[in-house]
């Protein structure tokens, strides 16, 4: 009877052959991984989404309120006349957190006017109770909302009522004022809401 011989193996032939298959396995696992890395960063879109939204404000009439959409949420810019702002100092005993001190807003907007400058009004037009959004209700006393309405905003969802600086009234559904995000003024004229704005 003959003696089966079995061949050897080659080591060199063996060590291509890993080599071989290691690479082919790492351009696999490259080829998994950068589109799921890739997901992991915001698309185009929804970093246009979150950038910042300018608005010049030398068209905005006093008394006027003009909404501009910033990350999905709409946004207003109110010039205040005058007699609205002096208002304000009168509304304290309403207030349920007349200094605003339970309320979101940029340090520079923390001040009774709750904005960096008296006449421009820059708030996010949200309710703190279950987020719809008020209307604005500038006229004074009208007969649905009660003669001691100084004007504001109302929410017609759950009826909310807050001033014309955000500051929710005293007994309302809203557990605070209406958020105010980060802004600031390029010049005298442009408004620019940026929410990850350093403050100086």
């Amino acid at each position: 009877m003959s003696a089966i011989v079995l061949n050897e193996v080659d080591p060199k032939k063996r060590r291509t052959l890993v080599i071989g298959g290691c690479a082919l396995g790492a351009v696999a696992g490259a080829a998994v991984a950068v589109p799921f890395i890739g997901s992991m960063f915001p698309s185009e879109r929804a970093k246009a989404a979150g950038a910042p939204v300018e608005y010049a404000i030398d068209k905005i009439e006093p008394g006027q309120l003009v909404t501009v959409e910033y990350r999905g949420a709409p946004h207003w810019i109110i010039r205040r006349t005058p007699e609205m702002i002096a208002q304000l100092a009168k509304n304290d005993a309403l207030l349920a957190d007349p200094a605003s001190d339970g309320s979101k807003q940029p340090a520079v907007a923390k001040n009774p006017n709750r904005s960096i400058k008296p006449e421009i009004f820059v708030v996010k037009g949200v309710c703190t109770h279950l987020g719809c959004s008020p209307t604005y209700r500038k006229e004074l006393a009208p007969a649905d909302l009660g003669a001691d309405w100084p004007g504001g905003f109302f929410c017609p969802c759950h009826q909310s009522k807050f001033d014309m600086a955000g500051r929710v009234f005293k007994g309302m559904p809203a557990p605070k004022n209406l958020d105010i995000t980060a802004y600031r003024f390029e010049g005298d004229n442009t408004v620019v809401i940026d929410a990850d704005a350093k403050e100086a």
